[in-house]
């Protein structure tokens, strides 16, 4: 059993492990986030077993997915459980792990580009900055449905002083800048709204932490996306431009 990282989409991105791993697989079990260039490195001859979930909808609960990748390893099958991102971040791989490990069977994991890390390359923004920012933190912006109240303390994260990188956040994303602005965080901290990143439908705003929420609905930025708030995000407009004029030279 290979537990691995597809990767924020775009193929060339996908690591040599994880391609020489699916191109061996019996059977590659995966998650509607993983892109349709990545699914076709997949021999026509594997087996495919689809357990994502899309707008929302869960297509297949936790609970079975697991019991899926138990049944097929105990089958004999070489088995790829593919995840869109890194398995290991807000990717239900700790879970899924654990499944298998209460099941008795080995598995290895494969680490992939996650997407803040693919977000930030494409929009130019450094996630670290001696000057600006020495740390970054990844949180998350849907919790369980089932949560009377969020356990993310957003007022603290916005004392850091740290890039946030906040996955799974446009749906509630007016309430997490709220709450950050009332942490004390800038309203004209910048702040960033990458879609799709590295895929051919990629979109990119940015703007700040006080209009981020309303530009972004009205520019119908949509799942699946990141946003990163910070003062790194300020650079980004530069560092593409010098970018830029240095890939046009002779």
């Amino acid at each position: 059993m290979h537990l691995v990282g597809a990767g924020p989409g775009d193929p060339d991105l996908l690591t040599v492990k994880a391609l020489r791993l699916l191109q061996a697989a019996d059977v590659v079990v995966h998650d509607h986030l993983v892109a349709e260039g990545i699914l076709a490195l997949i021999p026509a001859a594997t087996r495919r077993v689809f357990v994502g979930k899309k707008g929302g909808g869960f297509c297949c609960p936790q609970h079975r997915i697991e019991e899926t990748l138990v049944d097929l390893a105990r089958q004999g099958l070489n088995v790829v459980r593919l995840k869109g991102g890194d398995p290991f971040i807000f990717g239900r791989g700790g879970e899924e792990l654990e499944a298998l490990a209460a099941a008795g069977i080995p598995c290895s994991i494969v680490s992939g580009v996650t997407s803040a890390f693919g977000a930030a390359a494409e929009a130019g923004i450094p996630l670290t900055h001696r000057r600006l920012a020495s740390g970054v933190v990844f949180l998350t912006g849907h919790e369980e449905p089932g949560k009377t109240e969020s356990a993310v303390p957003w007022e603290d994260y916005a004392r850091l002083g740290a890039t946030l990188c906040v996955y799974m956040g446009m749906k509630n994303l007016e309430s997490i800048t709220g709450r950050l602005l009332a942490g004390g965080l800038a309203a004209e901290t910048p702040a960033a709204v990458v879609q799709a990143a590295t895929t051919a439908s990629q979109r990119l705003w940015v703007s700040s932490l006080g209009r981020i929420a309303r530009e972004a609905e009205e520019g119908g930025f949509t799942a699946p996306a990141i946003v990163i708030i910070g003062e790194v995000v300020g650079l980004a407009e530069v560092l593409q431009q010098r970018t830029a004029a240095e890939l046009a030279l002779p």
